[in-house]
């Protein structure tokens, strides 16, 4: 298993509005697991530093390539935590934009595509402002004990979100291309 295990799943059914959110930190979890880049394994990367707790479903959207070199990032509203490894068809509201050690590291927002609880959800404005609070205060202060510099940004609404998901899967597109192209 490596990590190109992933990359066969697309972005999403209807890109940039519905995308693909593979989880690697279910709700509610202070543990913080990545896909190890060598083996394709979900690994305990590390605990939080403070009682926090990841305010949604956290994981990436496969084959996109953010700023930061890694995938694209997303945050997924649900009724309840799902697991590890869990496929999410999302329909994406929002963009967090915020930097993190100096780099944009932006987080795709969005809600369960198929789930009736959010059949209504088309923005940001569906949203309870308490809880897009909540998430921007985890975001703010989720390292701070461990010492690393993060500045949150805020919130950018769905054309921004589906400008990025486009940019993130055209700049995973070109990266996949010079790799191919630089294998002949």
């Amino acid at each position: 298993m490596n990590r190109y295990d992933f990359m066969h799943v697309p972005p999403g059914s209807d890109i940039p509005f519905v995308v693909n959110a593979i989880i690697e930190i279910p709700q509610g979890r202070r543990s913080k697991f990545e896909v190890d880049k060598n083996t394709g394994l979900f690994r305990l990367d590390r605990y939080l530093y403070s009682s926090s707790h990841y305010p949604g479903d956290y994981g990436f959207i496969p084959q996109t390539l953010a700023e930061d070199g890694d995938a694209l990032d997303i945050l997924v509203m649900v009724s309840e935590p799902t697991f590890t490894g869990c496929l999410i068809e999302t329909r994406v509201l929002g963009l967090f934009k915020m930097s993190d050690r100096g780099q944009n590291d932006y987080k795709v927002f969005g809600v369960p595509h198929t789930d009736p609880l959010f059949a209504d959800y088309e923005s940001l404005a569906d949203v309870s402002p308490h809880y897009l609070r909540e998430i921007e205060h985890f975001f703010a202060t989720y390292k701070q004990l461990e010492g690393a510099h993060v500045e949150t940004k805020g919130w950018a609404g769905a054309k921004d979100a589906t400008d990025e998901v486009r940019q993130s899967v055209d700049r995973y597109n070109k990266a996949r291309l010079g790799a191919w192209a630089s294998t002949d």
